[in-house]
């Protein structure tokens, strides 16, 4: 059912693949008609922002849309912030940053990135034949697919994440990415391959989302009550502390190595810029909670004990703990969130040239999937912006409720 509004678009349901269970999607995701971002009012504005934070993700269709109409968008869900999500030097003076060879900055619009795959041919928005590439799990992940199963199509979720500094800088509202150009070819398995046997049919070089709501939805009532009583410290400069450290097949979270960075041997970092969150965001306009962690950076727990009118039967860490063994924050985490990335769950966006999405980054994971050849030419502009303010989690009534 499409719905039409006085400002003139239009919401309807963004189409599923059979592999997603459409109970699970009845508030996630709206197609967008009607809209054009040169065109853009104030009454148009406040009801995409309203829009995202009620269904996670928007899709629109057949958009041109100029690096500064993309900041525009962008910008209108944080007035205050104005500076790319990973910082205006995107990563950092370090050249170790897992990030790094990922983003080429639109000169411009700095809030800006292009990301893809291939050379792009001459002079493009200010940049000179930019080398692109799409992140690929083999760089990434333990053990990868073997090539003969790449050459049948197999592939995997490359990393799991919220898009993030996660140090200094406060976690972007909103994140969006418009194609402009989008190779095509044949479909590819993404194998989970954790011993579930679960697999999921996408497109090629889908984005993968999944609702951080629907990820709290489906726990126990036992790790909801985790999840609702716990934080999470970030290491700092998390993307270059774990650059030499492994993913887990399922691109959620990392093997347990012993790779990670001594903090000694990072770039100068303080204890102020440390970012410590919630794992459960609350939604400003549902009032609904999320869970939200970007598991590769996590460096610790912090645990809340049980309210005393809570009962302790089959409660996790009813007294409370603070968890500095990485081996049990991954463990823990993953419970927290492997349940909900499980194949009829996961809304893999199938790209057409000219799609923009807008997603809830503080409501929703998503991962790069799929791989590319050289030869194979892929483009899309980016724009998030670090918030002005950090997420915001459960409050005193969720607490009661869920823990």
């Amino acid at each position: 059912m499409v719905n039409a509004t006085s400002s003139g678009l239009s919401f309807g349901p963004i189409p599923l693949p059979p592999s997603a269970n459409p109970k699970y999607f009845k508030d996630f995701g709206r197609k967008v008609e009607g809209f054009d971002p040169a065109q853009m009012t104030e009454e148009q504005k406040e009801e995409i922002i309203d829009m995202l934070y009620k269904h996670s993700v928007l899709l629109f269709k057949n958009l041109k849309v100029t690096p500064e109409q993309q900041y525009e968008i962008t910008h209108a869900f944080d007035p205050a912030a104005n500076t790319y999500g990973h910082g205006n030097n995107k990563t950092g003076s370090t050249k170790s940053s897992i990030l790094h060879p990922d983003l080429k900055t639109i000169p411009r619009q700095p809030q800006v990135q292009l990301i893809g795959n291939g050379k792009v041919p001459g002079e493009y928005e200010g940049l000179e034949s930019p080398q692109l590439k799409h992140p690929h799990h083999k760089t990434f992940h333990k053990s990868p697919v073997s090539q003969e199963d790449e050459d049948k199509g197999i592939t995997r979720f490359y990393r799991w994440h919220i898009d993030a500094a996660l140090y200094n800088l406060s976690p972007p509202k909103v994140t969006s990415l418009w194609a402009v150009k989008v190779p095509k070819g044949s479909e590819q398995i993404c194998r989970y391959d954790d011993g579930t046997g679960d697999e999921l049919p996408v497109p090629l070089g889908t984005t993968a989302f999944v609702s951080g709501k629907n990820m709290f939805d489906v726990l126990s009532p036992e790790l909801q009550s985790l999840a609702v009583r716990t934080k999470v410290r970030y290491a700092p400069h998390p993307y270059v502390w774990m650059s030499k450290a492994h993913a887990l097949p399922t691109g959620l979270g990392i093997e347990n190595e012993g790779l990670e960075m001594d903090l000694e041997e990072l770039p100068e970092w303080e204890e102020s810029k440390i970012k410590t969150f919630p794992v459960c965001w609350k939604n400003p306009v549902t009032g609904g909670l999320h869970v939200q962690v970007h598991p590769c950076g996590a460096h610790q727990l912090l645990i809340d004990p049980l309210p005393s009118s809570a009962s302790k039967e089959n409660a996790l860490y009813p007294q409370g703990a603070h968890i500095t063994d990485l081996t049990t924050v991954r463990e823990t985490l993953y419970k927290l969130q492997r349940p909900g990335i499980s194949p009829e769950l996961v809304y893999p966006q199938d790209w057409d040239e000219g799609d923009l999405v807008l997603f809830h980054n503080r409501g929703l994971l998503h991962s790069v999937v799929g791989a590319f050849t050289e030869e194979q030419l892929r483009m899309f502009h980016q724009c998030n912006l670090a918030a002005s303010e950090d997420p915001v989690g459960p409050d005193d009534e969720d607490v009661r409720k869920y823990a």
